[in-house]
C-alpha cells in the first residue's frame, strides 16, 4: 500500500480532509489516497480497526462505506464466514453504541442491508444464515425508544434495498431474492410495523421528544416501503404514477379485509402533526391502489365505503391541506379513487352525493387558487377526466350527479386561467404558458371534462371569448391603449384558443351529435375571425404565445375535421359556410395554407412558431393540398424574398436552420405528387438552389470570400437538399436529383469539408446529406444496367469519408465535454454513411479491386483509423455512436470478412473486444448487432478451419491463414464470449434469445474442450440434488446437433436452446441453498 496511508491516525486525517476541507486540491489528494486504501488488500482489517478505535465520525463512515463496497463486489466475493462475521459485528456495534452520528448509523444499516440481500440464498449447515432478519431486530425493538428507531430503520432500509435492482448483479438474481423475501418475511415486517403504529397511536405521543418523533417517522417510512414493494417484478416507472396498481399477494388479504388497518391511517392523519401527514397519505394512496382482484364484489364495496368515508372526513376538516405536501398527496389519493374503482361502484357508496359535492368544491377551490401547488392540479383533473369518460358506460341506477358538478370544474379551470393572466403580468410571476408540456397535459385532460355537458362548455367559451375579443378589438381601434391592457387581452385569448382547440380535439366520433358539431362550428368561426384580425396586424406587431395557441388549435381541428373519415355534410362546415363563406373542406384548407405561408413570412426568425408551422404543413395529406393555388405559389416561390427564414441573416445561428430541412421535405412531398419524370418541372423547382450552388462555386474559386457568410449559405443549402432527398422516395425523382447534384456540385461539398472540418455546425449537415443520398430507401437507387452511377456515387462517398476522417484525426487533446460534439458525432455519421453505402445493394464491390480502384480500400482504412481513435468506453457511452458502429460492423463482418481478416492483430483484438463488451450492453439493438457480428466471424473461422482440415482444392487466401493464426494465439477472446453468451442465456433476462443462439453453436464447435469444462463447472456449482437435472439439460441441448453450421442444424440448435433455457430456469426456481451459481463464470 502507498506510503500516505500507514496508520489509523493518517486515515483519520484523510477522512477529515475529504469531508471538511474547502480546498479542492487537498480534497482531491485525500480522495485519491482513500481510493487507493479501498482497493488495498488490508482494507478489511483496517476498516474494523477504524470502527473500533476511530475517534471521528468521518473515519467510522469511511469504514462502513468501504465494507459495503467490499461485500458488494461481484468478482472475487468475500467468503461466507467473513460475511457472517461482518453482519454480526455490525449488529453488535449498533447495539452497543447508541450515540453514533446519524450518518454513521445510516451507513452501517446500509451495510447490514447489503450483506443480507446479497447473501439471501447462502447456506451454512442447511440453514439460510442471512434470513434471521426479524430475530436480529427484535432485541432492538424490546429496548428503549432510541434502540427501537435503529431496529425499525434496519427493517426499512432492508425492504428498500431488496426492492431496488442494481446494475452490478443480474436482474434475475435480484427478482429471485425479492420474491423469496416477499414470500418469507415482508408480510411479517408489515404486520409488525402496523402493530407498532397502533401502539404509537394508542399512546399520547410526546412528539416534542425527538426520539419518539424519529420512531414515528421511521415506522411510517417502513410501512410505506412495504406497501411500495415491487411485488410481481413489474419495475413500474414512477412517472406513470396514476396508472399504478399495488399487486398485494393473496396471503395479505386478512390485513386489508380488516377495516382497522385502513382506519389506523385515517386516525393517524387526524391525530399527528402535519409534518408527518404526507407519509400517512402516501401509505393511504398505496392502500387505495390495492389490486381489485384481492376482494370479491361485496368485500370491495365494503373496503371502498371505508375509503370514501375517510376521504370525506379529511374534506370536512381540511385544515392540514394548507401544507403543500399534504395537499399533493391528498390529490394523488383522490385520483386513485377513480383509477382503481369504477364509477358504477362509487355511486353505490352510502355518502356518494355528499362526497362528490365535497370533491367538486375542493377541486373548484384548488383551481381558483392556481398559484398554490400547481403540480398537484394534474391529479385532480385526472380524477375528473376519468369520471367524465365513464359517464356513457355507467349502468347503475343511482345518480352520478356529474352533469351538475363537471361544468363547475370546467368553468373553474377556464375562468381561473383567464384571471391568472393579469396577476402574472402585474407581479412578474412565471407564466404557466411557458411550460408547454404541463399546459398540453392539462388541456388533454380538459378535452374530456369539457365534453361532458358540452352545451354548457360551449356557452361559457363563447361568452368569455366574445368579451375578450370585443375588448381587444376596441383597444386596437382606440390606437392609444396601454400595452399592459392589450397584453392581458392577448393572454386571455391565448388561453381561450388553446382550450377551444382542446375541446374540439375531445370530440369522439361515435358519441358526437349534429348539435355538438354546430357548437364546434361556433367556436371555430370565432378563432378564424380572431386569426384574420391578428394577421392583419403582423406587419406592425404580433404575439408569439397567441400564434402558438392558434397552431395548437389548427392541429386539433386537422385531426378531427379534415380527412377522409369526416362527413362533408357535418354541421360544422354548414356553420363555417353561413358565417365565413367557407363552403367546403378545400376552402378551409386554403385558409390553413394561407396561415402557414403568413407565419413563414412574418415569423421566420421565431424558431418555435416556424418549426410548429412546418410540422403542421408536413402533417397534411399531400394529395388534398397540391391543387391549391397557395401550394403552387410555395412550389414556385421558395425564396428568402417570400420566406424570410430561408435568408442568410448575420445574426442567425448555424444550428437554427434545422427547420429548412422540414420545409423542403414538405415541398418535396408536394412536388412528387405530379412530378413523374417531368425534368422541366424539376429544373424549375430547383432554380433557387442551382443559383445558390453556382454562387458558392464562384466564391470558392475566388478564394476571397466572407467565411461566415459562405458557411451560412452552404449549411442552409445542404439542409434544403437533405429535405428534398428525404422526400424523393421514387426512383424517377431521385435519379433527377442525383443527376442534378453529381458531378456538378459534389466538389463544393468536398471543398467545404476540407476548409471547415473542425466546425461541426458545417460538417454535420454535409455528412447527414451524404448519409441521405447513399441511403437506398424504397429501392430508389436502382441504376440502369449500363450506368456506372452506383460506383461513381460510392467513389464520392469514399472521397468524402476519407477527406473528413483524415482531417478530424488531427484534432487531439479535446476536453471531455466537447469530445462528442467536435469529433465523435462526425465519426458516428461517417459510420452511418459507410454502412448505408455498403448495404445499399447498388454497387458490386468486387469491381474496385479488380480494376485497381482504391475507393473501397480508402474508405475501409479510414474506418479503421477513426475506430482506433475512439476509446472502448466511448463506443458504449454514446448511444448514437454505438448504434452506428455496431450496425456498420455487422455489414462488414457479413460482406467484407476478408477485409476484417486482413487487419493487424491489435485491430482485430480491438474489434473483438468491442463485440465482447457490446454483448452485455443495455441497448438491445447493440446487443443484437454484436450477436450478428460474432456469428459472421465464427462462421468464417469455422469454414476456414474446415477447408484447412480437408487439404484439397485451392489453398486458403493469405489473410485467412493470418486470421486463423491470430485467433489460435488468443483463444481466450472467443472463450470469454462463449462464457458471456451462455451466462446471459442461463442467468439473465435474455430479451433476444434467437440472436444469442446464432453465434453460440459456432462458439461451441470451435471450443469443444472449453465448453465441456464450462459445462462441468456449471453442473458442479449446483446443489447436489440438482446436478443430475442440470447435466441432463446440457445433454438435451446438444442432442441431434451435428458438427456443421448449415441452416437446418442451426435451427435445430435454436429450438434446443429454447427448451434448455426453460428447463434450466425451472430447475433453478426450485433450487435450494448452494453456492451462488451466477458467479461461477465471473
Amino acid at each position: 500500500m502507498a506510503d500516505p496511508v500507514q496508520s489509523l491516525a493518517q486515515l483519520e486525517i484523510l477522512c477529515k480532509q475529504l469531508y471538511e476541507t474547502t480546498d479542492t486540491s487537498t480534497r482531491l489528494q485525500a480522495e485519491k489516497a482513500l481510493v487507493e486504501f479501498t482497493n488495498s488488500p488490508e482494507c478489511l482489517s483496517k476498516c474494523q480497526l477504524l470502527l473500533e478505535r476511530g475517534s471521528s465520525s468521518y473515519s467510522q463512515l469511511l469504514a462502513a462505506t468501504c465494507l459495503t463496497k467490499l461485500v458488494s463486489r461481484s468478482s472475487n466475493p468475500l467468503p461466507l464466514e467473513q460475511r457472517i462475521d461482518i453482519r454480526n459485528y455490525v449488529l453488535t456495534y449498533l447495539a452497543t453504541r447508541p450515540k453514533l452520528a446519524s450518518f454513521v448509523t445510516q451507513a452501517l444499516i446500509q451495510l447490514y442491508a447489503r450483506i443480507t440481500k446479497l447473501g439471501w440464498f447462502d447456506c451454512q449447515k442447511e440453514d439460510y444464515v442471512f434470513r434471521s432478519v426479524i430475530v436480529d431486530v427484535t432485541r432492538f425493538l424490546q429496548d428503549s425508544v432510541d434502540y427501537c428507531v435503529i431496529g425499525v430503520s434496519i427493517l426499512s432500509q432492508l425492504t428498500n434495498e431488496i426492492n431496488q435492482a442494481d446494475a452490478t448483479h443480474p436482474l434475475t438474481k435480484h427478482r429471485k431474492i425479492a420474491s423469496s423475501f416477499r414470500d418469507s418475511s415482508l408480510f411479517d415486517i408489515f404486520t409488525l410495523s402496523c402493530n407498532l403504529l397502533k401502539q404509537a397511536s394508542g399512546k399520547s405521543l410526546l412528539l416534542s421528544d425527538g426520539s419518539q418523533h424519529d420512531l414515528l417517522m421511521q415506522l411510517l417510512k417502513l410501512t410505506h416501503n412495504c406497501l411500495n414493494f415491487d411485488f410481481i417484478g413489474t419495475s413500474t416507472d414512477e412517472s406513470s404514477d396514476d396508472l399504478c396498481t399495488v399487486q398485494i399477494p393473496t396471503s395479505w388479504r386478512s390485513a386489508f379485509l380488516d377495516s382497522s388497518t385502513l382506519q389506523l391511517f385515517f386516525d393517524l392523519y387526524h391525530s399527528i402533526p402535519p409534518n408527518f401527514s404526507p407519509l400517512v397519505l402516501s401509505c393511504l394512496v398505496q392502500i387505495a391502489s390495492v389490486r381489485r382482484s384481492l376482494f370479491n364484489n361485496a368485500e370491495r364495496a365494503k373496503f371502498l365505503s371505508h375509503l370514501v368515508d375517510g376521504v370525506k372526513r379529511i374534506l370536512e376538516n381540511p385544515q392540514s391541506l394548507s401544507d403543500p405536501n399534504n395537499y399533493h398527496e391528498f390529490c394523488r389519493l383522490l385520483a386513485r379513487l377513480k383509477s382503481n374503482y369504477q364509477l358504477g361502484e362509487l355511486v353505490k357508496v352510502e355518502n356518494y352525493p355528499e362526497v362528490i359535492r365535497l370533491i367538486a368544491n375542493f377541486t373548484v377551490t384548488s383551481l381558483q387558487h392556481w398559484e398554490f401547488a400547481p403540480n398537484s392540479v394534474h391529479y385532480l383533473l385526472s380524477l375528473w377526466q376519468r369520471l367524465a369518460a365513464s359517464v356513457p358506460y355507467v349502468k347503475a341506477t343511482e345518480p352520478h350527479l356529474l352533469e351538475t358538478y363537471t361544468p363547475e370544474v370546467t368553468k373553474a379551470y377556464v375562468t381561473s386561467r383567464l384571471e391568472s393572466v393579469h396577476i402574472i403580468l402585474r407581479d412578474g410571476l412565471e407564466d404557466p404558458l411557458e411550460d408547454a408540456g404541463l399546459v398540453q397535459q392539462q388541456l388533454d385532460q380538459l378535452s374530456t371534462i369539457g365534453r361532458c355537458e358540452y352545451d354548457k362548455t360551449c356557452a361559457l367559451l363563447v361568452q368569455l371569448f366574445d368579451q375578450s375579443a370585443q375588448t381587444y378589438q376596441e383597444l386596437l381601434q382606440s390606437g392609444s391603449a396601454p400595452s399592459m391592457e392589450l397584453t392581458v387581452q392577448e393572454g386571455r385569448l391565448t388561453w381561450l384558443v388553446y382550450i377551444i382547440g382542446a375541446v374540439i380535439g375531445g370530440r369522439v366520433s361515435f358519441a358526437s351529435t349534429d348539435e355538438q358539431d354546430a357548437m364546434d362550428g361556433e367556436l371555430v368561426c370565432r378563432v378564424l375571425q380572431l386569426m384574420n384580425l391578428t394577421d392583419s396586424r403582423l406587419a406592425q406587431a404580433g404575439n408569439e404565445k397567441l400564434e402558438l395557441s392558434m397552431l395548437s388549435f389548427f392541429e386539433q381541428f386537422r385531426k378531427i375535421y379534415i380527412g377522409d373519415q369526416v362527413q362533408k355534410s357535418s354541421k360544422l362546415y354548414r356553420r363555417l359556410s353561413d358565417v365565413l363563406g367557407l363552403n367546403d373542406e378545400t376552402m378551409v384548407l386554403s385558409i390553413f395554407i394561407g396561415k402557414i405561408i403568413t407565419n413563414l413570412k412574418y415569423w421566420g426568425r421565431c424558431e418555435p412558431i416556424t418549426s410548429k408551422t412546418l410540422q403542421l404543413l408536413n402533417d397534411f395529406s399531400v394529395r388534398k393540398l397540391v391543387k391549391l393555388s397557395a401550394v403552387q405559389f410555395m412550389l414556385n416561390n421558395h425564396t428568402s424574398e417570400h420566406f424570410s427564414f430561408l435568408g442568410i441573416n448575420s445574426q442567425s445561428n448555424l444550428s437554427d436552420m434545422r427547420c429548412r430541412t422540414t420545409f423542403y421535405t414538405a415541398l418535396g412531398r408536394l412536388l412528387m405528387v405530379d412530378l413523374g419524370e417531368d425534368e422541366e418541372q424539376f429544373s424549375q423547382f430547383m432554380l433557387p438552389l442551382t443559383a445558390a450552388f453556382e454562387s458558392m462555386a464562384q466564391m470558392f474559386n475566388t478564394n476571397n470570400f466572407n467565411e461566415q457568410e459562405a458557411k451560412r449559405s452552404l449549411v442552409g443549402l445542404v439542409r434544403d437538399l437533405r429535405g428534398i432527398a428525404f422526400a424523393f422516395n421514387a426512383k424517377s425523382s431521385f435519379m433527377m436529383l442525383f443527376d442534378w447534384i453529381y458531378p456538378a456540385y459534389m466538389p463544393i461539398l468536398q471543398r467545404a469539408l476540407e476548409l471547415w472540418f473542425h466546425d461541426p455546425a458545417c460538417t454535420t449537415p454535409i455528412l447527414k446529406l451524404m448519409a441521405e443520398l447513399v441511403h437506398n430507401r424504397s429501392q430508389r437507387l436502382q441504376f440502369d444496367v449500363s450506368s456506372p452511377n452506383g460506383i461513381l456515387l460510392f467513389r464520392e462517398t469514399s472521397k468524402m469519408i476519407t477527406t473528413y476522417g483524415n482531417r478530424i484525426l488531427t484534432l487531439v487533446e479535446l476536453p471531455k465535454e466537447q469530445l462528442y460534439v467536435l469529433k465523435l458525432k462526425g465519426i458516428s455519421i461517417c459510420f452511418s454513411v459507410l454502412k448505408a453505402a455498403l448495404s445499399g445493394s447498388y454497387v458490386n464491390f468486387g469491381v474496385f479491386r479488380l480494376y485497381g480502384d482504391e475507393a473501397l480500400d480508402n474508405a475501409l482504412q479510414t474506418f479503421v483509423k477513426l475506430l482506433l481513435s475512439v476509446p472502448h468506453s466511448d463506443l458504449l457511452d454514446y448511444p448514437k455512436l454505438s448504434q452506428s458502429y455496431y450496425s456498420l460492423l455487422e455489414v462488414l463482418t457479413q460482406d467484407h470478412m476478408s477485409f476484417i481478416a486482413s487487419l493487424e492483430p491489435h485491430v482485430i483484438m480491438y474489434i473483438l473486444s468491442s463485440i465482447s463488451e457490446g454483448l452485455t450492453a443495455l441497448d438491445t439493438m447493440v446487443c443484437t448487432g454484436c450477436c450478428s457480428c460474432l456469428d459472421h466471424i465464427v462462421t468464417y473461422l469455422f469454414k476456414q478451419l474446415s477447408r484447412t482440415g480437408k487439404k484439397r482444392g485451392a489453398p486458403p487466401p493469405q489473410e485467412s491463414e493470418r486470421f486463423l493464426h491470430i485467433m489460435q494465439q488468443h483463444p481466450e477472446m472467443i472463450q470469454q464470449m462463449l462464457s458471456t453468451v451462455l451466462n446471459i442465456i442461463i442467468f439473465e433476462d435474455c430479451r433476444n434469445q434467437w440472436s444469442m443462439s446464432r453465434p453460440l453453436l459456432g462458439l461451441i464447435l470451435l471450443n469443444e474442450k472449453y465448453f465441456s469444462d464450462l459445462r462441468s463447472s456449471i453442473v458442479s456449482s449446483q446443489p447436489p440434488e440438482k446436478q443430475q437435472a442440470m447435466h441432463l439439460c446440457f445433454e438435451n441441448l446438444m442432442e441431434g446437433i451435428e458438427r456443421n453450421l448449415l441452416t437446418k442444424n442451426r435451427d435445430r440448435f435454436t429450438q434446443n436452446l429454447s427448451a434448455f433455457r426453460r428447463e434450466v430456469n425451472d430447475s433453478m426456481k426450485n433450487s435450494s441453498c448452494g453456492p451462488n451459481s451466477n458467479e461461477m463464470m465471473s
